[in-house]
Parts: structure tokens; sequence; C-alpha cells
């Protein structure tokens, strides 16, 4: 906190007030003393301001200062209890404002943010969901995150990350094959809503990509980790190419070709066809390409080959059948 001289004057007064406002408003009931702490000033300084303060607004439609058009506070509790209470807000209510909805989801992701096990100071973010509910311009709606399996997991390796041990566990494939692995966990990393493990897998002897969903029976070993982050060169794209991926063409809107640029290989060649580029992509499996088509539906068309034209159909077919059941 910036220790201000004594008897603020010109733009360092104004700026004070520009800061003080907000803070009031933000805190609803202060006393003189917690002001002068929070901005290093003295007791009487904060006096001045309050006054300033309360003959300060914006003049209404008349060009002169009506009731209304002026700060106004708790005059008594200030003059008997040395509290500050605004009662009365002028011209920055006029600025916009987040809608309950907006602020509801906000919300929903800071708590998400405030669950992770790396955020071990949760004050700020506490701080933020009290702003964001009490200057929407509607009550957002009472939301809640409930940790997820993943949530656990990620601690699990956080942990032996840190602590520089090795993690054993079933790994469900792309393919649906469930493998145990042994790997040195390197660094965990995020792609949309989905975390990612990439270490070093003592089976296959090279750096893995295991998406944490994928992950049961995980559990940390004794095992110093064999490959450090600082040994090994982990590329900068998150999914490398394997000699197995599956090659599928696709017709895709020319808006939307940006979106699936990491599943186009390196070098491919694109064609126009009715209005749509036609180009190929690399999935590791038809499952992981159902996924990739529902994320983007009504603009990403299976081409070929067949297999998968009717794996997409079909997974389509079900998907609709159980909302007419």
């Amino acid at each position: 906190m910036a220790e201000r001289p004594p008897g603020l004057r010109g733009t360092d007064k104004l700026a004070f007030l520009l800061a003080l406002v907000p803070w009031l408003m933000d805190h609803d009931q202060v006393t003189v003393q917690e002001a002068a702490r929070q901005f290093g000033v003295t007791d009487a300084q904060i006096r001045e301001a309050v006054n300033l303060i309360a003959v300060s607004g914006v003049p209404g439609d008349t060009s002169q200062y009506q009731h209304g058009d002026l700060f106004d506070i708790a005059w008594d509790r200030f003059e008997e209890h040395d509290e500050i209470v605004l009662t009365n807000l002028v011209a920055i209510d006029d600025s916009p404002r987040f809608s309950g909805r907006e602020a509801a989801a906000l919300i929903a992701g800071l708590q998400y943010l405030s669950a992770l096990p790396e955020i071990s100071d949760r004050t700020v973010i506490d701080s933020l969901m009290t702003k964001l509910a009490r200057g929407a311009s509607a009550p957002p709606s009472s939301v809640a995150v409930a940790p997820t399996d993943a949530d656990a997991t990620l601690a699990v390796i956080r942990d032996a990350v840190a602590a520089g041990l090795q993690v054993e566990f079933d790994y469900l494939t792309a393919r649906g094959d469930r493998e145990e692995r042994h790997v040195d966990p390197l660094r965990i990393e995020s792609a949309d809503a989905d975390w990612y493990l990439r270490g070093w897998d003592h089976r296959r002897e090279a750096v893995r990509t295991f998406r944490l969903d994928r992950i049961t029976n995980l559990v940390p070993t004794v095992d110093p980790i064999v490959h450090r982050p600082s040994d090994v060169t982990l590329p900068d794209a998150l999914f490398v190419a394997s000699s197995d991926d599956l090659l599928v063409t696709v017709d895709v809107a020319p808006s939307a070709l940006p979106l699936i640029a990491d599943y186009i290989p390196a070098g491919t060649r694109a064609a126009e066809v009715d209005g749509r580029v036609r180009t190929v992509i690399r999935v590791s499996h038809f499952h992981g390409l159902k996924r990739l088509v529902a994320r983007f539906a009504g603009v990403v068309e299976v081409v070929e080959p067949s297999e998968a034209r009717e794996v997409v159909r079909k997974w389509a077919d079900d998907g609709l059948a159980r909302y007419r059941d």
C-alpha cells in the first residue's frame, strides 16, 4: 500500500476519490479508521473526502443539482460512530451491468477454479464472486459446481508431480482397450473442458498424453521419477500424430475450418465442394470422430471412408431414438 503525503491536492485528490468511491460501494459499511488504513492516509483526510463526495454528483435534466443528483451518506452514523455508508449513488449506477444469468455463469466458472487443487488462496475469488452477485442487474441464480472424479485424479497427479514420484493407473485408450500404465508425470495441461497428463510412459518408452477422465485405479508410488521435465522434450502440440491414426475425409463450412485445424495433417490440400471445404482430418479412433462431429454439428460432414460415415450415422440415430423414447 503506497503512503500518501498529507494534504492531497489536485490530481492526487481526484485519483484518491476515484479509488475511494468504488471501494466504499464494495464494502457497504466501513469505519473511517478502516478506510484510512486501506489507503494509507489519515482519519482526517478520509473525513474530508467523505464530505467532498457528499456534495458531488451529476446535474439532472434541469442542468441543476436536485434531490437525488448528489451522492448521500448516512450522516448520523458518520458523525456519531465514524461509520461510512453510502445511501445514494449517482452516475456509477448508470454503467452497464451483467445480467443475472451472465453473473451466474461467471460465478459457476469461479467456483470451478476455486475447487482446483493449485488454487491455495481463494480469498480473491470469493471476493470477486461477491462483487459479481452484488453488481448484477438482477439476483443471479444459485449455482454450485460439484466435484468430479477428474478433480480427484487431478489432485493426486499434482501431488505426484510436486513430489517427483511415479504413478500407476488403468487407462481406457481411444480404441476402447483398457491398459495398465506406469508413468513419470511431467506436466498437466487443459484443453477446452478436458484435463490431460503428459508423462513418460515406461511401457511405450516414450512421452504420451493421457486424458484424466479415462484414468482409473490411480495409485501414486514411492518410486522417484526417472525422466524429469528438464530431461525430456515435450512437443508444443498437445496431440502428436501416430502411425495408428485414422484418416477421414470431411466437408466443413469455411468459417469452421480454423476450429478443426489441429486435426488436419500438415501438407493436406483442401478443395472447394458445393460451397464447403473438403479436407482430411486425423483421428485416433472413430469414437473420437463421433465427438468431433457432435461438437461441430451442422458444419462438419463425414465423406469417407464409408465405415466412418456409418459409425457416425448409427451414433446419431441412437441418440435420436433416446429422445423419441
